[in-house]
């Protein structure tokens, strides 16, 4: 049992280290197949302590940013919970992996789909699911991410499982050829068939090994590269887009404590891309977007606020797409995408359809309350959006920019972000505050789910934060001008925009319901077959 509680550490350690902030993605197999070997052979309930090792290492990790303000309670709780999910699915390996007569077989399709299903559950509950460091986003720098354009993240989670999978079967089988090289002659073997003798098993298994070993290495290195196939095409009518990282007067949860500060330097660097189109230094922009909270002093309702709008609009005369917080429905708060057009003023708004829960909500209130006051930091609940919207202006080319928001968060969440695919938007926008973050990894995390989306519907994406970082992302996930963190920064560039669907926007969620659906299935014909070994054979 030491030996399974190690592998799963260092599954958990893996995993972390292959997301942004260390970035060594090829850990991301390797940390699903010390998963996949530590649970081989087990009993479920013994495989679901060992999930549960490795998800809590794992999710403590990634997720330390969610206690750099509040505390270690709300991040240790959301580790703790996340980390169940990674339990279930220790369970899942290890009941899957034994076959009837207690035969133990490595199965890395059974290890994919239990990954795929993993995600499936934790992206949707509870209280609308928490989709962040899924595997797929550990990989918008290596050739799984390509397969976001087949089948979405999750068909690259199941890439990297699969291929985890397969190198788990080169773990067993070069511990078996090294057991059987160090066993004494009269030693029993306990994988041979009891026809043949100790020592004839033990040749067969050393000859065995090597070739199960090649053969699964080779299918893991040909499941890695077969993203490298996948096209993703970066052609089509350029738009010219500024992006304005205003930055705050301060980090940390009191960044908006100079709500005024924030809107002004928001204004202050339009006012400065404007200087440079009139200088010649930069090209006039179709669109200048500005993130998350640049405006948190409500322009519908505060005319001073709208005057500042008013004057970067008539500066740079180019519709603005800000985020704002709106006093409304009362007695709730909004988190909005407001469109702006030079000469019209508001004339466009999308409100975030998913508020974060803890953070801009807090569910059942009084009972979290019993755990941390810092449930009152939240003052007045967020309330959600109930449409997605794209916002619609001219470019200046000819043709037609349809801008589809997604507001920080949401950008982790498949049908948010294919909806306004979906809708008719040639640019998607990616609006996030990253101040109440600090300087961790919470940032260069997000900006790799937006490269992952990039590739997935084959779409430019603007990445604007208030401090960082932020990028101008062409539809092939690279990022261009990428910011450093707090700090002011005006980002200026040409961007395709594309109109072609990519098959995953064309298949949308239906990969992982298959996928989850022959999981389910492995799952009760596994069942079937233990309780009928158990029922009493009639005369």
């Amino acid at each position: 049992m030491l030996r399974r509680l190690l592998l799963a550490l260092l599954s958990g350690v893996a995993l972390w280290l292959a997301f942004p902030g260390h970035d060594l993605w090829l850990l991301a197999p390797v940390g699903v197949a010390l998963l996949a070997v530590a649970t081989r052979g087990t009993r479920a309930r013994r495989g679901f302590l060992l999930g549960l090792i490795s998800g809590f290492v794992y999710f403590t990790a990634t997720l330390s940013w969610s206690g750099i303000y509040v505390g270690a309670v709300p991040w240790i709780a959301l580790s703790v919970l996340q980390a169940l999910f990674v339990a279930v699915l220790g369970a899942v390996t290890a009941f899957l992996q034994t076959g009837s007569g207690g035969t133990v077989r490595t199965r890395p399709p059974v290890v994919a789909l239990a990954w795929v299903g993993q995600e499936a559950l934790r992206d949707r509950i509870p209280y609308g699911g928490f989709p962040w460091v899924r595997l797929a986003f550990s990989q918008a720098d290596s050739p799984f991410g390509r397969l976001a354009a087949l089948g979405g993240a999750p068909m690259v989670t199941f890439g990297v499982a699969l291929s985890g999978g397969l190198l788990a079967v080169v773990l067993v089988a070069a511990g078996r050829a090294i057991t059987s090289r160090h066993t004494p002659a009269g030693s029993p073997d306990p994988v041979a068939p009891t026809a043949h003798p100790p020592r004839a098993a033990r040749a067969r298994a050393w000859l065995a090994g090597p070739r199960a070993t090649v053969g699964a290495a080779a299918a893991a290195v040909v499941v890695g590269a077969a993203g490298l196939l996948v096209p993703l095409p970066t052609d089509g009518a350029l738009t010219q887009v500024m992006a304005v990282q205003g930055n705050v007067p301060q980090a940390g949860l009191e960044f908006n404590a100079q709500r005024r500060a924030v809107l002004d330097n928001h204004v202050t660097g339009t006012l400065d891309g404007a200087a440079d189109v009139g200088a010649g230094r930069t090209t006039q922009p179709d669109l200048v977007v500005w993130p998350e909270n640049s405006s948190d002093i409500d322009p519908v309702r505060n005319s001073d606020a709208a005057d500042q709008i008013t004057r970067a609009l008539t500066a740079i005369k180019a519709p603005i797409i800000l985020g704002a917080l709106l006093e409304e429905p009362l007695p709730h708060v909004s988190n909005a995408s407001l469109l702006y057009l030079p000469g019209e003023g508001l004339v466009g708004r999308y409100i975030k359809q998913h508020p974060v829960p803890f953070a801009e909500y807090i569910p059942q209130r009084s009972f979290f309350r019993i755990f941390s006051d810092k449930v009152d930091l939240v003052r007045s609940d967020f309330a959600a959006g109930t449409t997605p919207v794209v916002f619609r202006v001219p470019n200046r080319a000819g043709g037609e920019l349809v801008a589809g928001p997604t507001i920080c968060f949401e950008v982790a969440y498949d049908d948010l972000v294919r909806e306004n695919v979906t809708l008719g938007a040639n640019l998607l926008l990616v609006q996030t505050n990253n101040a109440t973050f600090g300087y961790t990894d919470e940032s260069v995390q997000q900006l790799a789910i937006s490269r992952i989306r990039a590739m997935e519907h084959g779409r430019s994406i603007v990445h604007i934060s208030t401090v960082g970082v932020s990028a101008l992302i062409t539809p092939d996930g690279t990022a261009h001008q990428a910011t450093s963190l707090y700090t002011r920064a005006v980002l200026s560039g040409a961007l395709p925009l594309r109109t072609e669907r990519t098959i995953a926007t064309v298949v949308g969620p239906w990969p992982e319901y298959a996928g989850c659906a022959v999981l389910v299935l492995l799952l009760l014909a596994r069942s079937a077959r233990a309780r009928s070994r158990r029922q009493p054979v009639g005369r």
